[in-house]
């Protein structure tokens, strides 16, 4: 049944010449189409491929490439190299010339060098020339060599040599072939011609598989380069195949091992049953000595008859290593942090006290908490965190808890095996905390966790080990949790919607990010950084000042940042109250619903009236005091203090009147030892009440 194979470029030239060798080679085997990312094209792939052929310049992350590619698709990159002719044509060329490499960017020019010196091209002076650079003086040049972008070669070339376009590399029609499940072209007559017209600097790989394909077996040709283990049986269950790897794995020769039934030399492998049920047998883990081994055997079919087994061996510690290489691979990918604290913009003392605590924090392996309303930048200072800590070399994950269905988020966080559920990609798929490992994984919304997923965090906090959906083998990791609430995560505990064991596991080091109406003239400054990044030019006049400097903020930096953005499409030069979004409340609301500027109270503090008012005049002034002494307050003190006052209120009570005054931007309710403080508006309506 012909497959269908999609071919994504950045440039859609390159795209459609990959997508032409493909066709050539496979033939009617397959349908291909070939889109790019510049003109968009591949923004409009509207069926699901069997096969995703990618470029290495296409996107800069994972997460671009999800945006089109289905997260369970077969992918594989596109390496390219040159033709041998080109090379020889190039070598042939007087050594000491000056030539000048004209390509689509410096990237691409430095990365063709570098592949062309490889190959043997080292006898010439070369040097780099591509749109946006200064222009070169042509006449010291004896050659421009450009491969088919001879459009952007500067006039008063000597000579141009367009060597082509670069080709596909014979491994990547191999892997190619080899995910599609044609291996029987691997011995095809037209595989033999491809590999011997394209070059290649890898290790004999491509020399290797013209041997393979003379002695007419492919996987000869992968014996002495596979990084493990490797043992074929006839179907007879006697052995004709032993690579250097399988001796240094067992210590036994391969000249005692060929000919002589498997059972006997390798007892460890279950090669009698694969042939006898002509099925893979699942990989498992045997004691070969004291070292475990991780074994696998697959039968070779051939015109439905079993002709033969192999088996693959590797060291449980081997396929370890192996796993942390591809998390390093994906961390260059994109799971990288952006941001370092010094994007931080202001400079109010309560956002320098929290830079200051968090940088301290960052050389801990400690859980941080990130309290903060939202808006603040939680994601923004969990970046930087990161970039601070001995663990700024390894991958920073960050996902958020409460934009993903349950199961959706256990399998990204813990990852699963093949067949776990239905839609399960082929091989299973290694989970955040994998992919995170040795570095730093951040949990957005950490409250949107259902209680069988805080359970499993709590015990990857306690023992450093997971185990993927479906699977059953244990997998340490190597991971620091930096974590983030916009709510009451004390509340939720109470509640029962949060574990208590896991609140205080992550609230080992807490933070409360300050939100924008307590930063100051922070204010002021990030309104002017907003500005330049609009490209807008306004001023503000001293009204519109004083009302956002009085606003409550909501949506802190994220509300400031539209608001700027609403400034830069109104056109006046200075932005006065009646240019203000038609949505901004910049006036609280009284018990009464009368509009009362904070900046100048008018009416007394708006009593709930379930509660008596001295009870609420009585915490107004106590917060008011505990701010002239340099702190807040908490609960307890605070009820303690009424007491003996002579007042009968409540916890409740004086919890409820908390919430009233942090409702109306009079205070700010904190969490832990900080207690509550008064804002500056509440500061004002406690001088007024003192009067």
């Amino acid at each position: 049944m012909k497959q269908d194979i999609a071919v994504i470029s950045l440039d859609p030239l390159a795209g459609q010449f990959y997508a032409g060798q493909v066709r050539e080679l496979f033939g009617q085997r397959v349908s291909v189409d070939a889109y790019s990312v510049q003109d968009g094209s591949v923004g409009h792939i509207s069926r699901r491929y069997a096969l995703y052929m990618i470029t290495t310049d296409a996107f800069d992350t994972v997460g671009d490439l999800h945006q089109y590619v289905p997260i369970d698709g077969e992918m594989m990159e596109i390496q390219v190299t040159f033709l041998w002719s080109v090379i020889r044509q190039l070598q042939a060329l007087p050594p000491g010339r000056r030539a000048l490499f004209v390509n689509l960017s410096q990237k691409m020019c430095r990365e063709a060098v570098v592949h062309l010196n490889q190959l043997g091209v080292n006898q010439l002076l070369m040097d780099l020339y591509h749109p946006g650079a200064p222009r070169p003086d042509m006449s010291k040049y004896d050659y421009v060599i450009t491969p088919r972008e001879g459009r952007y070669v500067p006039e008063g070339a000597r000579e141009i040599i367009d060597i082509g376009q670069r080709v596909c590399t014979s491994s990547t029609m191999i892997e190619a072939a080899l995910r599609l499940g044609y291996e029987d072209l691997l011995e095809s007559e037209a595989f033999r011609r491809y590999q011997e017209g394209v070059a290649t600097n890898t290790y004999s790989f491509d020399r290797v598989f013209s041997r393979g394909l003379r002695l007419e077996s492919q996987f000869d040709m992968l014996m002495e380069i596979l990084d493990e283990g490797l043992v074929g049986v006839n179907e007879h269950g006697q052995v004709f195949a032993c690579n250097r790897k399988m001796e240094e794995l067992t210590g036994i020769p391969r000249s005692e091992a060929l000919g002589q039934p498997a059972g006997q030399v390798y007892p460890f492998i279950p090669f009698d049953a694969c042939l006898r049920e002509e099925r893979p047998q699942p990989a498992c883990v045997v004691g070969v000595g004291e070292v475990n081994m991780n074994v696998a055997v697959t039968p070779v079919l051939r015109g439905g008859n079993c002709i033969g087994a192999f088996a693959t061996v590797q060291r449980f510690s081997d396929a370890e290593n192996r796993q942390n290489e591809l998390r390093t691979q994906l961390h260059h990918k994109g799971y990288r942090a952006k941001y370092t604290f010094a994007d931080v913009r202001g400079d109010s003392p309560a956002l320098r006290r929290c830079i200051t605590m968090l940088n301290k924090m960052s050389q801990t392996q400690l859980p941080i908490l990130l309290i903060g309303e939202t808006g603040t930048g939680k994601e923004l200072f969990a970046h930087s965190i990161h970039r601070a800590s001995p663990r700024s070399s390894s991958p920073f994950v960050a996902i958020n808890c409460a934009a993903m269905p349950e199961n959706l988020l256990e399998s990204e966080l813990f990852g699963y095996e093949e067949g776990a559920f239905t839609g399960a990609r082929r091989g299973g798929k290694p989970g955040l905390f994998e992919f995170a490992h040795k570095g730093t994984l951040f949990l957005d919304e950490v409250e949107g966790m259902s209680a069988a997923l805080q359970c499993k965090l709590l015990r990857v906090l306690q023992e450093q080990e997971i185990m993927r959906v479906g699977g059953n083998r244990i997998i340490p990791v190597d991971v620091r949790i930096v974590a983030a609430t916009n709510e009451d995560l004390e509340e939720r505990v109470e509640a029962g919607s949060f574990r208590r064991d896991l609140y205080y596991r992550l609230n080992t080091l807490p933070v409360l990010i300050p939100p924008l109406r307590e930063r100051g003239e922070d204010l002021l400054l990030l309104i002017e950084q907003f500005r330049k990044e609009n490209g807008a030019e306004f001023t503000l006049s001293p009204e519109v000042k004083q009302l956002l400097l009085t606003h409550q903020w909501r949506g802190n930096i994220r509300e400031l940042r539209n608001v700027v953005e609403y400034f830069s499409y109104v056109g006046s030069p200075v932005i006065g109250p009646e240019d203000l979004p038609p949505t901004f409340h910049y006036l609280p609301v009284s018990g009464e619903g009368a509009a009362v500027s904070p900046a100048a109270p008018t009416t007394g503090f708006p009593y709930l009236k379930e509660y008596p008012s001295r009870d609420q005049d009585f915490v107004l002034r106590y917060l008011y005091q505990a701010g002239e002494n340099g702190g807040g307050a908490g609960r307890e003190s605070l009820l303690k203090a009424a007491r003996e006052a002579g007042l009968t209120c409540s916890q409740q009570e004086i919890r409820r009147i908390l919430l009233s005054l942090s409702q109306q931007g009079l205070a700010r309710v904190g969490r832990g030892r900080g207690g509550t403080c008064l804002t500056p508006n509440g500061r004002l309506w406690a001088q007024r009440l003192a009067k």
